[in-house]
């Protein structure tokens, strides 16, 4: 495909170069190559680092390391996300091992939900998406611990056992322990780095075939603002180690609805959604991801606020 794909381009290049010439396809490219050129260094190096503590880190650690008492497990477990380099797609099954481990739910659910948000590559990839703001990175970091371990307390109030199923076992048990390694390397490479681009893409075409004054409206409307960045995180299912860039791409818009658009994202998105329905049921999903979002524009508008 890719030797007919060059011969296509080869055939056709005078074509191409006059396609290419038109002025909003420029911007387009421009836009798209600049967001992939920035974020796939992180998300390769966050997939591989996720995969090492996947496969390298015993699971049983977890439940060793966390405090009895389930309200004290949750701040625990929540601040424990910091050591996990990897995007939501890898705390998913985490999560689900953790529970089956016999660790509290409301723990491995803020687990689940600070790990993709708080941890290294994640906040370091926002410092360079933002380098005129910084105070983003605090933001971003300090809103979505809030957000992880209120929905852990939460769950720990008013979650009922049943409404999770859990899963039998985990996509790398029984695996030799490279072949598991390479097994959740190329899984999170293909699931993230696709959506990286579909992400890509979208900001591209946003920037290029909305019209700016349309986005101007929107986003002089603050609370407008928020929420459509905030829905549009769940429809576009980026990477929590590449949305920064495409955040940072979305210029018309505050910082505080930006900064709504990377809460939400790693936390509640489509593909995130389907991977939780998958592995504790639909009936957890459908109660967990509308509270989860809800709580998370609620924090980050406050943040935003009172940053900026």
């Amino acid at each position: 495909m890719l030797v007919a794909l060059l011969i296509l381009v080869g055939v056709l290049h005078r074509q191409i170069g006059a396609l290419v010439a038109d002025p909003r396809l420029q911007t387009w490219l421009t836009v798209f190559v600049s967001v992939m050129v920035q974020a796939v260094p992180f998300l390769v190096f966050g997939v591989v680092l996720s995969a090492v503590i996947a496969v390298f880190v015993p699971r049983s650690f977890w439940a060793r390391a966390l405090p009895r008492h389930p309200a004290l497990a949750v701040p625990v477990a929540g601040v424990a996300g910091v050591v996990l380099p990897g995007c939501e797609c890898g705390s998913v099954p985490i999560a689900g091992s953790l529970i089956r481990r016999g660790v509290t739910p409301a723990a491995a659910l803020a687990f689940l939900l600070a790990a993709p948000a708080i941890n290294p590559i994640v906040l370091t990839a926002t410092a360079v998406a933002f380098p005129r703001n910084p105070e983003m990175v605090v933001a971003r970091g300090g809103a979505g611990l809030v957000v992880a371990l209120l929905m852990g307390w939460l769950w720990l109030r008013l979650g009922r056992t049943e409404w999770i199923r859990l899963p039998h076992r985990a996509h790398l048990d029984g695996l030799p322990r490279m072949t598991a390694f390479w097994t959740a390397c190329r899984h999170d490479i293909i699931h993230a780095g696709g959506f990286l681009v579909v992400g890509a893409m979208a900001a591209a075409t946003i920037n290029v075939a909305v019209p700016q004054q349309l986005l101007h409206d929107l986003a002089a409307r603050p609370m407008l603002s928020v929420l459509a960045l905030a829905a549009l995180a769940v429809l576009l299912s980026i990477c929590s180690e590449a949305d920064a860039f495409v955040a940072a791409s979305l210029s018309q818009f505050s910082l505080t609805a930006r900064l709504a658009f990377l809460v939400v994202g790693p936390m509640v998105d489509l593909k995130l959604v389907s991977m939780q329905a998958g592995m504790f049921g639909r009936r957890f999903a459908a109660r967990f991801a509308p509270a989860t979002f809800a709580l998370a524009v609620l924090v980050a508008a406050t943040v935003g606020t009172v940053i900026w």
